[in-house]
């Protein structure tokens, strides 16, 4: 058979670096399956394409490498559009190779016929049809150079009569994806080093930018005598090994980080996106860093913005910076830290027979995982308790749908995570809510032999909304959810399971289940009436009334065992 455009893309991918492709063969897309199946590259069979798109989306970010994911025309290939928005908004390097209905049946509605241009324009740094056989190679080695360059997805649109055209000879085309070094000028660096000299109180609040600079950034918290707050997302790069850590602000961070951050008169900014403008300092003067010029000044007002990589700009910024010498402001805040996890660590339960808060499981989970494994979270209030007691140490990773916010991502990102790194454990701490949105996928985790550890904290609710609509007032509607015992479903689709409801029986049943050589789920009843605590200061006071009239409603219409449950687990 000679070649066809088919040969000509998969050639080019294998060429862009890469190793793995996620989806679900159909019509369309049969050609480049016959082409992949001859190819280096792996073929993971998903069960959903949404599945597919997020493994592929974990994948891209974990390794910094380009992943694919590839759909049949129509449903297919629109099916993979809530993942690939995760894989954007994580910056992760995706292609998706979107087959299409035959050219001569486009523009007229015909069966399958959707439009990938419109469907995909607001998650894509690059969205191209090819159009011709003589394009095919230049197309994709643009798709794949976009995808790597401008750090999000690429969507190749590929009509089935293209794709089974023979290849031509087209120039030697090949992706170049080299990354400058970028940091602010002499200038910027001499204004950003006298605000910092001149600052008693400094805080340093750190994002996701600041991958690959630990040492530096602790190095200028070290010369600015400066508690270091940081992000959800910067959590994994700079939480280790440094005494200036003072934790997380915002919703879900604590008072020790929120406080640094609104009483100091200086605020840096280090790749750090935050999204939520009241946990910025009124007063403060603020230097914002980051790769990323769209970043300055968007959440908040700054002094100062520049454009750099966090580890070239503080080589460079450092030797600007005078030795701070008081450090008052820096114990105030690393104590209170240190007695915030204290009183954490600290937490017990009743007895063996007690309910199983989800904080208490996560820090289970915390002592008994890898110390390098890798973490993918549902989002919800298992996120929340990952983030707040998963320590990293430097060698673990987390991931969550931190920026786009979507349920249904932590089974097929840990399937994704597992391909790419076979020799890691892969935890994943799943919420019932969103593990069986793509239920289906655990028989992919079966087929695929993909040893990852599942762990769902079944609270029998949607409890994030749960607590909303209660801070609301509300009693809660529509958040029940009526759960098997996933452990009996594991079993049934041919993994290990088990399900555990009393505290007694936890600590053993992690061991065994983190100890299983092949996919494990264990499935955890926890608590449904504890809460997501925000620092103690920023509770807010209609919240507050909410509670209250939640409660008053709750009593007079006979759910007084409800209150009281609420009471009991969130009451010291």
């Amino acid at each position: 058979m000679s070649k066809r455009v088919a040969d000509v893309l998969i050639e080019t991918l294998q060429a862009a670096g890469v190793k793995r492709c996620y989806g679900i063969v159909g019509d369309t897309l049969n050609q480049i399956a016959r082409a992949i199946s001859v190819s280096e590259i792996e073929w993971v069979h998903m069960r959903h394409e949404e599945a597919g798109a997020f493994a592929a989306g974990a994948e891209a970010e974990f390794t910094d490498n380009l992943t694919a994911c590839a759909g049949s025309c129509g449903p297919g290939s629109l099916h993979f559009i809530n993942g690939l928005y995760e894989a954007h908004r994580n910056r992760a390097p995706v292609v998706l190779i979107a087959t299409q209905i035959v050219r001569q049946d486009i523009g007229f509605q015909s069966i399958q016929e959707v439009d990938f241009n419109e469907v995909y324009k607001g998650c894509s740094v690059f969205c191209e049809m090819i159009i011709t056989p003589e394009q095919a190679r230049r197309k994709t080695v643009a798709a794949c150079q976009a995808a790597l360059t401008k750090r999000g997805v690429a969507v190749l649109i590929v009509p089935a009569d293209i794709a089974n055209a023979p290849a031509h000879d087209e120039l030697p085309y090949t992706v170049h994806a080299r990354r400058p070094l970028i940091r602010p000028s002499d200038t910027d660096l001499d204004e950003i080093a006298a605000i910092l000299n001149k600052g008693d109180a400094i805080t340093i609040y750190a994002g996701a930018g600041c991958a690959g600079a630990h040492g530096e950034v602790v190095a200028t918290a070290a010369r600015l005598k400066a508690p270091m707050a940081h992000t959800s997302r910067g959590k994994d790069f700079v939480e280790y090994d440094n005494p200036y850590n003072v934790g997380m602000s915002g919703m879900i961070g604590g008072p020790a980080g929120y406080h640094a951050i609104l009483d100091c008169d200086v605020l840096l900014l280090l790749g750090c996106d935050f999204a939520w403008s009241q946990f910025y300092p009124n007063k403060a003067k603020i230097i914002q860093i980051d790769a990323d010029p769209t970043h300055l000044g968007r959440r908040h007002p700054v002094t100062i913005g520049a454009v750099g990589d966090i580890k070239a700009t503080l080589e460079a910024l450092l030797p600007r910076l005078k030795q701070h010498q008081g450090d008052s402001f820096l114990a105030k805040y690393v104590e209170r830290h240190r007695k915030e996890r204290q009183a954490a660590d600290a937490e017990t339960l009743s007895g063996p027979d007690a309910s199983i808060p989800g904080s208490y499981l996560a820090k289970v989970i915390n002592k008994h995982a890898a110390e390098d494994a890798l973490f993918t979270v549902d989002d919800g209030t298992v996120l929340v308790w990952t983030l707040r007691h998963i320590d990293t140490g430097g060698k673990r990773r987390t991931f969550g749908s931190l920026l786009h916010g979507t349920m249904a991502s932590g089974m097929p990102s840990a399937i994704g995570l597992q391909k790419c790194a076979p020799g890691r454990q892969v935890v994943c701490m799943a919420g019932d809510g969103g593990f069986t949105m793509l239920l289906g996928d655990l028989l992919t985790v079966v087929q695929e032999n993909v040893p990852i550890k599942i762990v769902v904290f079944d609270n029998g609710k949607l409890g994030f909304i749960d607590i909303e609509q209660k801070s609301a007032g509300l009693e809660p509607v529509f958040t029940n959810l009526k759960n098997p015992d996933f452990g009996k479903v594991a079993e049934a689709m041919g993994l290990w399971g088990r399900c555990v409801t009393k505290a007694g029986e936890l600590e053993g049943a992690i061991v065994e289940w983190l100890a299983q050589p092949g996919p494990a789920l264990l499935d955890v009843k926890v608590n449904p009436m504890q809460l997501v605590m925000p620092p103690s200061p920023f509770v807010r006071p209609e919240a507050v009334v909410g509670m209250a009239v939640y409660t008053a409603k709750a009593m007079l219409h006979g759910k007084g065992h409800d209150v009281w449950e609420m009471i009991v687990e969130n009451i010291p």
